[in-house]
């Protein structure tokens, strides 16, 4: 079994990063024949995949498979210092270069020179910075706050996210030139609950760790307790599994851990009410059309509009504004639209008024 795990650090105790990784399942045994493929290269590789998936993990063996494994392998969390602070930082500071820098200090960029700066959470970084960044991307050196004298490095750099960069760009909140710099290579690390056959062998590994801390003999996973944790949906990913496992054993009896002993959260079902996002939103508009495609209703455009302003008026309880922000319409093209399907009828007096005066309508519900 392939097992990849953080160095010891007091850090890790209330952190969210996953601690372990394996590649049991098929797609994770996918990934690592692509990790492998590319690491050995100097390419900038894009890391995506949910909180607590491993993507510091990935990226630390992408470092020990490269030529630069014997150079440093430096982490940041891009979200983790205010936007005063990320510059300094990331690109180092000299001294007096702003209240505080009493001594000058190198960045991230110059501690990694010769080895591999992992960039976690990229998308949190503020667009100033992101053209900083790309320039010393594009550049190979870096300028620290305070000083005009430009510094050579020679790194490569990793980053990773947990949002979809995409939408960040069409938002204004992600420069595209900065994506496809550092998006040479993709990385997609699956949620837990797409790659089963990961599960188990992550918690035998945390039984063991754990156990071994505790100063516990061996213990067990009972088949009912094997087949709750295959069934969970672990919205949590792998760090949500350590803590599981390191709780249970806290509660267990007789070597053995139980279906009862397992304390899962209640975050799924919190989530199963949201509404699906990007793909989802697709695969079910995509069902719902294909059954009205098999029933061929005729006139299948003019009907699906109306069902579809009359489901967003109601849900909007007849509010005409707010169903104009729920479609992506005008005020004025969304009120046009119900008057023609008859869900508003317009008074014929307020109709005659003058266009100065308040031209309201009377609503009929349906």
């Amino acid at each position: 079994m392939q097992l990849l795990t953080l160095p010891p650090s007091p850090t890790l105790a209330t952190s969210i990063r996953a601690t372990a990784q394996v590649f049991e399942d098929p797609r994770s045994q996918a990934l690592l024949a692509h990790l492998q493929q590319v690491a050995p290269s100097e390419a900038s590789v894009l890391i995506i995949g949910e909180t607590g998936t491993g993507k510091e993990l990935v990226a630390r063996h992408i470092h020990n498979l490269s030529g630069r494994r014997n150079g440093p392998f430096v982490a940041v969390n891009c979200g983790a210092f205010s936007e005063s602070l990320v510059e300094a930082e990331l690109f180092g500071h000299e001294k007096g270069a702003f209240t505080g820098a009493l001594a000058a200090k190198a960045g991230w960029f110059e501690e990694a020179n010769g080895g591999t700066l992992f960039l976690d959470e990229i998308g949190d970084l503020p667009l100033p910075i992101q053209v900083k960044l790309l320039r010393v991307l594009q550049e190979r050196e870096v300028v620290r706050l305070g000083s005009r004298k430009s510094i050579p490095i020679n790194v490569r750099v990793l980053a990773a996210t947990n949002v979809q960069l995409e939408k960040a760009i069409n938002a204004g909140h992600f420069r595209e030139d900065l994506y496809y710099r550092l998006n040479v290579v993709t990385l997609q690390l699956h949620p837990l609950r797409e790659r089963p056959g990961d599960i188990l062998p992550l918690a035998r590994h945390f039984i063991r760790s754990y156990s071994e801390r505790l100063g516990y003999g061996p213990v067990e996973l009972s088949a009912k307790a094997q087949a709750k944790l295959v069934d969970y949906a672990w919205p949590g990913n792998i760090r949500e599994l350590e803590n599981v496992i390191h709780h249970s054993l806290l509660t267990c009896g007789d070597g053995v851990i139980q279906a009862q002993d397992l304390r899962l959260s209640h975050l799924r079902l919190e989530r199963q009410d949201e509404a699906p996002a990007g793909n989802a939103i697709d695969d079910l508009l995509q069902q719902a059309f294909s059954r009205l495609y098999e029933e061929q209703p005729g006139d299948l455009y003019e009907k699906v509009e109306h069902a579809l302003l009359r489901s967003a008026y109601h849900f909007c309880h007849y509010n005409q504004v707010h169903t104009a922000q729920l479609l992506g319409l005008s005020r004025n093209v969304t009120r046009t639209r119900l008057i023609a399907i008859g869900e508003l009828v317009v008074n014929k007096r307020r109709a005659q008024e003058p266009a100065s005066l308040d031209n309201r309508v009377v609503r009929l519900s349906i």
